[in-house]
């Protein structure tokens, strides 16, 4: 996953555009960078026009402002004049106009939810939209005490998928022993493993989140005393029941668990949940090519979480007073070499290979992190499942610079754990042979195993360079991807910057392969 401009909006449009660190991107004028933007941000000049009045918005005074001079979005609720961000949007005018006078939030939620609008646009803020009051719905635990209520996890009607889905909606328990508190929460659902499992335990505030396909159950408390830093969880994944185990910091008997917070007890979609961070320490940076870098951060012994294949985590920092994320595929330390079983990670670090870009901001920001510094790191986010993979005869995997990285864990488990596999090929498209990441350990496994294949491919090359030469095209694709046998079981991902990725799965197209043959990898 490489590096993603701050923007509102995806880029997409009339405009000429390139891609900057894996989103497509409109060349800005002098003096707007993300950097100028914070600065007039801070220069006290009015930005909404109303001279630091809030309002309230109906929806017909927001369709008013539907004009490139005069342009107000809703997103989630708030109201923001953009008129003056126009020159400094990375996706260029034409997106934030397709969403003039109107609630942008759909458009803002389907690309990249993670954009942190409230603090880039703050002060832009024209007020809070004006909604009709609804009647709300009957909690059915309203009427139980409090205790009770933390004891037997009772879930709100309101969070049930349906009076029919209540048999298999998650709860949660609690017990105790002198030394001990278990947590334990009943999934109700069969094959949970480690890595639907988040946890995190600081300063008291203890939140359990489990992922259950697309949906997102969670235990948070604010704990009534205080616990260890490393706690264990178990898990029994045929019936799906997760216990946390905390240790108790003197041997009191607790009355109840702790005070529940706002997203207690919940079951939602996972895009409604909202991100949650945690600070992670960099423990070693190494120099992977001129401009690239392994970065490993370790995780605080308060927190359980293992990224799962093809998905991703979002870094944030916050630059000259402004919170900045961007997202990034974690991968392995190297590339394994021994088929054996898969390479395992002690769950103690997460490794990022990113690019360094010498106008970036954001990435400059983290080249000069000294270790043990510390930056805020979310939850995975990601739709790629291992059952893609599990029955295939062919994985193709086309990558562009950076796109590399959700390669690295995918050749791991396709090597290691898809027995009916027959082909692997990297397609790997790179400028110059000195950008090339981890040629060495490719070419390796190339020699190691007779399954897998690697293709390089400039586009820049020297005069003396001996493979091919160009960039992704149908007749390229076409003549370096062949199937092990006619009508075989084929993947296809593709990760990079957004024209590579865009042209690409249109190439993949005009040549046959189906939707269900293509995974892409985009945040």
């Amino acid at each position: 996953m490489l590096n993603v401009p701050p923007q509102a909006f995806p880029a997409s449009g009339s405009q000429q555009r390139v891609a900057v660190g894996g989103r497509t991107k409109v060349p800005l004028k002098p003096g707007r960078s993300l950097m100028d933007w914070i600065r007039l941000t801070k220069s006290g000049k009015d930005l909404t026009g109303l001279k630091g009045r809030l309002i309230e918005v109906t929806e017909d005074e927001l369709a008013k402002h539907n004009k490139k001079e005069d342009c107000w979005i809703c997103i989630a609720g708030l109201v923001y004049n953009v008129t003056p961000y126009m020159e400094y949007h990375p996706g260029g005018e034409d997106e934030l106009m397709k969403a003039a006078g109107t609630d942008g939030t759909d458009l803002f939620d389907q690309v990249h939810r993670w954009v942190n609008y409230e603090s880039m646009l703050k002060e832009c803020l024209v007020g809070r939209m004006a909604f009709k009051p609804i009647a709300a719905p009957k909690d059915i635990s309203s009427t139980l005490p409090e205790e009770k209520k933390q004891l037997n996890g009772m879930l709100s009607e309101r969070k049930v998928l349906g009076a029919s889905a209540r048999d298999t909606t998650p709860s949660y328990d609690w017990f105790q022993t002198d030394d001990m508190i278990t947590v334990v929460i009943y999934t109700k659902q069969k094959g949970m493993n480690a890595e639907l499992v988040i946890v995190d335990c600081q300063d008291k505030r203890l939140r359990g989140e489990i992922i259950l396909d697309d949906y997102s159950y969670l235990v948070e408390v604010d704990l009534d005393y205080e616990v260890e830093d490393d706690f264990a969880v178990n898990i029994a994944e045929k019936i799906g029941k997760v216990e946390i185990i905390l240790k108790k910091k003197d041997h009191s008997q607790w009355k109840v668990l702790g005070l529940p917070l706002e997203g207690h007890n919940t079951l939602i979609r996972r895009k409604e949940r909202g991100l949650f961070y945690r600070k992670c320490k960099l423990v070693s940076k190494t120099e992977v090519t001129h401009d690239t870098r392994l970065f490993c951060f370790m995780l605080p012994k308060s927190t359980h979480l293992q990224v799962p294949i093809g998905q991703h985590v979002y870094l944030k920092q916050i630059i000259a007073g402004t919170e900045v994320v961007k997202p990034y595929t974690p991968l392995l330390p190297f590339l394994p070499l021994d088929f054996k079983e898969p390479f395992c990670q002690d769950g103690a670090h997460i490794y990022l290979m990113i690019k360094i870009y010498s106008c970036g901001l954001f990435t400059q920001a983290l080249d000069h992190l000294q270790i043990g510094d510390d930056i805020s790191v979310s939850n995975p986010e990601g739709n790629f499942e291992k059952s893609q993979v599990e029955a295939l005869e062919d994985l193709f995997l086309l990558a562009a610079g950076t796109g590399f990285t959700p390669m690295v864990k995918l050749l791991n488990f396709a090597l290691t754990k898809v027995d009916c596999l027959r082909t692997v090929k990297l397609i790997f498209f790179n400028k110059k042979e000195d950008d090339i990441l981890w040629r060495n350990q490719l070419e390796q496994l190339a020699l190691r195993d007779e399954r897998f294949e690697v293709q390089f491919i400039l586009s820049e090359p020297k005069e003396d360079w001996m493979d091919k030469r160009g960039k992704i095209s149908s007749a390229l694709l076409s003549e370096c991807m062949k199937r092990s046998k006619k009508d075989s079981k084929v993947l296809i991902c593709i990760c990079g910057p957004a024209p590579f990725t865009e042209q690409g799965l249109q190439y993949l197209k005009d040549l046959g392969y189906s939707q269900e043959e293509i995974h892409a990898f985009t945040a």
